[in-house]
């Protein structure tokens, strides 16, 4: 899978996870809604420096980003 889609669909998952809307995540964050929807549709590569950014805004870890997903998830 693409880099950039495993990263977005992962994101996704969390973000869903904890609770946030995209406005909501991107309000609190510091990102803009747009980056986050293209983000989560895998228009965007983020820098290393962005993955860290964004794993601490969701409480989860850099790692947890780029985590390969249960086929059970993808759908």
């Amino acid at each position: 899978m693409d880099m950039r889609r495993l990263v977005g669909l992962n994101f996704a998952k969390l973000r869903k996870d904890k609770g946030f809307t995209q406005e909501r995540f991107a309000e609190t964050s510091g990102f803009t809604q747009q980056y986050v929807s293209d983000l989560e549709r895998g228009l965007r590569n983020p820098t290393v420096v962005t993955l860290f950014h964004l794993a601490s805004a969701l409480g989860v870890t850099p790692a947890d980003l780029i985590a390969q997903l249960d086929p059970s998830e993808t759908d």
